[in-house]
């Protein structure tokens, strides 16, 4: 993993056309789909073909964009990809038909088949199909093509299309996950910002770990981030710009500012801000840099997080006593506490893209768990707890957390960190590989 520049994040342009091979079949009639409301009690078995290409060069491509198809859609824990060996029918010709026989023969319920082309001007196309085997037809068709060098995207690109396709929700593998690189050892420890694809490709790192970085956040509507760093005198809140590599502080403050998340409209930063001994939530225009105090308590007021419409704000405080949830309304009125009394300790809350939950981290006793709960705290569930599992942070599509997991290390203090998944039944837990040990993800919302 290596320091890059701003070319990385230049976007690719990508071409979107439905393919004229055959009818798309409508969702009345489609026998495959997942209900998502309704919980999924075993992946879907899929098959999916090795990608054909027009000749060696263009096969090996092919074979790679299948590969990241594959893991896109087992990892989100909906899909079983079957094992290319028990397939019956090899298929050699994109446009055939399937022979439906052969794959219920393996039992599979879904088939996807795709083809490979590097064009004359350097462009590489990528045709896919998507088939129902017991419906007996074409689900989707879809061509996209971009630049040869980013065949991982066109992967991750058509495993949202289908997951879009059968669960009638946005995909969310063509995103990237921005993270914090830890190395070294504990009393020199070197913290550099880092960014990589949702599947951990492409890691490279954005500072290079001369000073301390912490909770970095994407902007909902640009290629920007923020964070907290230890540069200044004063710890401070920054803004990233993704595009250009440039950086700058927001704001001249007299205390520090950390725990910083955008507005949803991306034209402001939420934080807070310690003064006088006291630690209040601040809101400041990206524009005017002017900052707006929203809450006036003795309490530590932190972890502030913008509803999906602007119009209420969750954050914990210690006010009553112990780290507890919060909501207020926009402009720092009707405060109230959400979280249940007497269970526990609720810390880092983040509100749902869809704006239905609220994650959070919550210790009771020696443990660190990570959990949901409606806006008006009911429904609390606890999806995942170790030694200390904190941090959440939600998927663009609000179906998946992922969050920072700390083993236990000499003497019962915090070991190695890592990066881990979890979606909402609890069940679908996995790790996150990262060049090395790594917290406080967050991630990107959908490329456009």
């Amino acid at each position: 993993m290596k320091t890059i520049g701003s070319k990385f994040f230049a976007r690719a342009a990508f071409a979107l056309a439905s393919l004229a091979l055959a009818a798309f079949a409508t969702p009345a009639f489609a026998a495959l789909e997942i209900k998502l409301d309704q919980g999924v009690a075993q992946p879907i078995p899929i098959a999916i073909t090795e990608f054909l290409g027009a000749n060696a060069r263009d096969q090996q491509t092919a074979s790679q964009i299948a590969g990241v198809v594959r893991g896109d859609l087992e990892r989100s824990g909906l899909f079983q990809p079957l094992d290319p060996r028990s397939f019956i029918e090899k298929v050699t010709n994109f446009g055939a038909i399937p022979r439906f026989a052969d794959w219920r023969g393996i039992r599979a319920q879904g088939l996807v088949t795709g083809q490979a082309t590097l064009l004359p001007d350097g462009q590489l196309k990528v045709d896919f199909r998507l088939w129902d085997i017991f419906g007996e037809q074409q689900m989707v068709g879809l061509t996209f093509s971009t630049t040869a060098e980013n065949w991982r995207r066109l992967g991750h690109l058509i495993a949202d299309a289908i997951y879009e396709r059968l669960t009638g929700e946005k995909g969310y593998f063509d995103t990237r996950i921005v993270f914090v690189s830890e190395s070294g050892p504990k009393i020199k420890r070197r913290y550099r910002l880092s960014i990589m694809d949702q599947d951990g490709a492409n890691p490279s790192f954005l500072t290079g770990g001369e000073f301390i970085v912490l909770s970095p956040r994407f902007s909902p509507t640009t290629q920007a981030i923020t964070y907290m760093s230890y540069e200044r005198t004063t710890p401070s809140v920054f803004v990233f710009d993704l595009q250009t590599g440039q950086r700058e502080v927001i704001g001249q403050y007299a205390g520090m500012t950390f725990a910083p998340r955008f507005t949803p409209d991306g034209n402001r930063v939420v934080f807070s801000y310690s003064r006088d001994n006291n630690v209040d939530v601040y809101v400041a225009d990206l524009r005017s840099r002017r900052p707006v105090r929203l809450t006036q308590d003795p309490g530590i007021d932190t972890s502030p997080s913008f509803a999906p419409d602007g119009s209420r704000v969750v954050f914990n405080s210690d006010r009553g006593g112990s780290p507890q949830l919060y909501v207020m309304n926009a402009d720092g009125s009707g405060q109230m506490r959400i979280s249940p009394p007497g269970q526990g300790r609720y810390t880092t809350p983040v509100w749902s893209p869809r704006g239905d939950l609220i994650a959070f981290t919550k210790q009771a006793g020696q443990t660190f768990a990570i959990g949901v709960m409606r806006p008006d705290g009911s429904g609390e569930r606890i999806l995942t707890q170790s030694f200390s599992d904190e941090g959440p942070t939600w998927s663009p599509n609000g179906r998946v957390i992922l969050f920072t997991r700390t083993t236990p290390g000499r003497g019962g203090v915090g070991g190695g960190s890592t990066i881990w998944s979890i979606d909402l039944t609890g069940k679908n837990e996995r790790k996150v590989i990262t060049p090395g040990e790594a917290s406080d993800p967050a991630w990107s919302p959908l490329n456009r």
